[in-house]
């Protein structure tokens, strides 16, 4: 009798009985369900040249748009809450193609980390750059989808320069989805790096290389104002353009325009953490009954109290 007395009055005794239950506890109630945020984006990358301009700094190396953007979305995806959702697409001529629908991000993990790396230009089914066209599709593509948030990763650099006689009409798809146009660049005009047919890199584009304006349709510029006018043989004149289209930068102004069109918001990629901040914004978030996985903390409980008993 005595001897059990002794034992109910050892420390040991109860910690050993604690790490019983929470070991208990650990295999009868893994999970909670409890509403919290959750986020489903759909990500569709510009991959055009003037994406591989170099005007990023990371480590103190020189990077191409195009890789800071896929390491800062890789990034964004450990950061994410497990049942949140990611799926892919690219840009470029004048529209998007998505590569798959969103998946769950712990799940598919592995999967969503190797597609975003080998994100890469010369996927590029076209070298012209339509971005409004682009934009319009994309939103034609996805509008029907409520819980998705289209993230559109772009420079706002239009090659052709765009006409502004033709630019499309967003009234049928504006504010249908919800959403960020994001601007990638720096805003001093840097050069765009040239590769060949085997994607060797054989310096940068000149001005010879590229069109300086649209040739597409009626001028959108004054005719008294065009040398060498004709409307039907030279509607743009007979001069030929000169201008710094062989250069790049963010066009921020064009893109924020293009947001305002939309009913999008709109972010400039500076950094990861504040780029990773915007998009797990509540404004992007869907508030959903999730299960949080509470094993750990009965684990460690359990530990603790083993430890306790050496003490």
């Amino acid at each position: 009798m005595l001897a059990k007395r002794e034992c109910f009055k050892d420390f040991r005794f109860w910690c050993l009985t604690l790490a019983l239950v929470a070991l208990v506890m650990l295999f009868l109630f893994p999970k909670v369900k409890q509403s919290g945020p959750v986020y489903q984006m759909t990500f569709i990358v510009d991959i055009t040249r003037s994406m591989n301009t170099e005007d990023y700094r990371y480590n103190g190396e020189m990077i191409s748009r195009l890789e800071y953007v896929k390491m800062t979305l890789r990034e964004l995806l450990s950061s994410l809450p497990c049942q949140s959702k990611v799926g892919l697409g690219v840009f470029t001529e004048r529209r998007s193609s998505l590569l798959f629908q969103p998946i769950e991000v712990c799940s598919g993990f592995n999967e969503l980390d190797a597609a975003i790396a080998a994100l890469d230009w010369q996927s590029a089914w076209a070298a012209d750059s339509r971005i409004a066209h682009g934009l319009l599709n994309t939103l034609d593509m996805l509008k029907d989808d409520q819980e998705t948030r289209l993230i559109f990763i772009s420079d706002g650099h239009e090659a052709p320069p765009l006409n502004s006689r033709y630019g499309p009409d967003f009234s049928t798809v504006k504010d249908k989805i919800k959403g960020l146009i994001v601007g990638v660049g720096g805003l001093e005009p840097k050069p765009i790096p040239k590769f060949d047919q085997q994607g060797k890199r054989v310096g940068f584009y000149g001005a010879d290389d590229v069109p300086h304006r649209s040739t597409f349709g009626e001028s959108d510029l004054n005719p008294e104002s065009i040398q060498g006018y004709d409307a039907r043989n030279a509607p743009f004149g007979s001069e030929a353009a000169a201008g710094s289209e062989h250069l790049s930068r963010l066009y921020e102004p064009y893109l924020k325009q293009l947001a305002a069109e939309t009913g999008l918001g709109y972010q400039r990629l500076t950094e990861t953490a504040a780029f990773n901040q915007a998009l797990q914004s509540e404004a992007l978030a869907l508030n959903k009954d999730i299960w949080i996985d509470r094993r750990w903390q009965f684990a460690s409980m359990a530990l603790l109290a083993l430890l306790l008993v050496f003490i």
